[in-house]
């Protein structure tokens, strides 16, 4: 980073820090608010299941596609899933092209084990003959819009795509076609922490001075599933705590509009 934009980062965090202290954020909201969150699904014909979520100005795009494959040799019996992220440069300029990036890396895993920890897809109902041949589930993530929160935005939109999800039996011949077997998905929250002061779902200026970000994944009962701290700041074990407990209220929101 340059000098120039190290001063305009300073700058930027102590308007951030001010408004903070009076119990405000850059858009209006308090420091527990979401943005509004908007949930459209089935948009991609040639896709087995698809989603766009928007959370403010945020907006991603998830396809699921389901390939028939090899299990993986611990698991003979169950099928498998994948999951990948692009960080495409119309959607933000500081995004390139090429091999994905570590932040997409991680984007993908933590949505990933989100999923997988919560047993979300039933994975044991995806074998077609044990040991030879299982369904694979295939998530692609495409940020159409960054304006913050790529965590919650993208696993609300793979949550999505998977329960719009078919497995293709018919087109590829391995039965008829059916819903893919699903539990209850897991919700993610991600909070940011700036100077002193945490915020839930930041947009674009506080991921930009966010000292530490933490992202939770709970299942229907509000139980911990998975969890991720970011960046290069901590949190205190009451901070964590917190976070937490602001998670399961939000979750339960968060969960109604998936089930719409």
């Amino acid at each position: 980073m340059s000098s120039h934009d190290e001063r305009l980062s300073a700058v930027k965090k102590d308007y951030l820090v001010n408004l903070a202290k009076k119990g405000k954020r850059l858009d209006g909201r308090g420091p527990d608010e979401y943005r509004p969150i908007t949930i459209e699904k089935h948009l991609i014909k040639n896709a087995e299941g698809s989603a766009k979520v928007t959370i403010g100005n945020t907006m991603v795009m998830a396809g699921v596609k389901l390939d028939v494959g090899e299990p993986y040799p611990d698991t003979p019996e169950e099928g498998a899933m994948t999951t990948s992220a692009e960080l495409p440069p119309i959607a933000s300029p500081t995004f390139e092209t090429g091999p994905p990036r570590e932040d997409a890396i991680e984007l993908a895993r933590v949505v990933d084990r989100g999923i997988r920890e919560s047993k979300f897809i039933k994975l044991d109902q995806l074998c077609i003959t044990p040991g030879e041949e299982v369904w694979i589930v295939f998530i692609d993530l495409h940020v159409l819009d960054y304006d913050g929160n790529l965590f919650d935005a993208c696993s609300l939109a793979a949550s999505a795509a998977l329960q719009d999800a078919i497995i293709p039996g018919e087109r590829l011949g391995k039965g008829e076609n059916r819903p893919l077997p699903l539990g209850s998905p897991p919700i993610s929250c991600t909070f940011a922490k700036y100077a002193d002061f945490i915020v839930v779902d930041p947009r674009l200026e506080e991921d930009e001075v966010a000292e530490a970000r933490h992202t939770i994944a709970l299942d229907e009962n509000g139980d911990l599933r998975a969890m991720q701290k970011g960046l290069t700041g901590s949190f205190t074990v009451e901070e964590i705590k917190n976070n937490i407990k602001r998670a399961q209220i939000h979750a339960k929101n968060i969960r109604k509009l998936l089930e719409e």
